[in-house]
């Protein structure tokens, strides 16, 4: 009789301890995303850098409307890139390029600029589409007191199928991401620049590392974000295709 009620209170204590630890990830994973976005609809002034052997190589801008139900949109605004746009409805990509009358499929992974992908700009969110446990509660991370978090991929849109993500014991700002594809292969690392935008606390840039071609960096600079009430139309591949959208 004893041992079974000592049983039984063993399983409600592993079973709290569980239900503790995974709200506990995904509290930690929220409060990370907060410094990346903020809101439900957003628009995101983006310019990315590419750089090649330290010199800066080439210069793209982007707009990125990003509404609930994982709804993203990359609007091209440089130069000979004007008109084309890339559409994300929860796992599905088009790209849509001018006098085109059908959007062309594409995957997370497809290349903007450098080792920026759409995927990078697009998505945002680590809270909602990842799952894992916390590895190291007490590592230093460029020269930051951190933890460390192993996280999985929970849909198939993902760009990255696992992260090993860095955050600052403080106040959970991230601070680096190691990046892997379904394989196995560490395909980039991430570096997250603390800066002020809106008078809050943010990530105001990204440095994405290839760990195959040395030569080359990119950087992601985050130059504005507002909240903005989007039209659902936005979202609509029928209406990108005809239409060419205001700033």
């Amino acid at each position: 009789m004893f041992k079974n009620i000592l049983f039984s209170i063993l399983l409600v204590f592993f079973a709290c301890h569980i239900s503790v630890a995974d709200d506990d990830i995904k509290s930690i994973l929220k409060m990370a995303d907060g410094y990346r976005q903020q809101g439900v609809e957003l628009l995101i002034k983006t310019e990315v850098n590419l750089y090649v052997k330290d010199k800066l190589d080439k210069q793209s801008l982007y707009h990125v409307f990003v509404k609930s139900k994982r709804r993203s949109l990359v609007v091209f605004k440089s130069a000979g890139e004007l008109g084309q746009k890339v559409l994300m409805l929860d796992d599905k990509f088009w790209i849509i390029l001018p006098n085109t009358r059908r959007p062309i499929r594409i995957t997370p992974m497809q290349k903007l600029l450098g080792e920026a992908s759409v995927g990078d700009i697009a998505t945002l969110t680590w809270s909602e589409d990842y799952d894992g446990t916390i590895v190291d509660r007490n590592i230093t991370e460029q020269g930051v007191d951190s933890i460390k978090l192993d996280l999985i991929s929970t849909r198939k849109g993902t760009t990255y199928h696992r992260i090993e993500l860095f955050l600052s014991q403080k106040d959970y700002f991230p601070i680096k991401a190691n990046l892997y594809l379904k394989s196995g292969k560490l395909a980039k690392e991430s570096y997250y620049e603390s800066g002020t935008m809106n008078d809050q606390r943010r990530v105001v840039a990204m440095i994405l590392v290839d760990r195959i071609n040395k030569d080359q960096k990119t950087i992601v600079n985050y130059q504005s974000m507002e909240n903005k009430i989007i039209p659902d139309k936005f979202y609509n591949p029928a209406f990108l295709v005809r239409t060419d959208l205001p700033d």
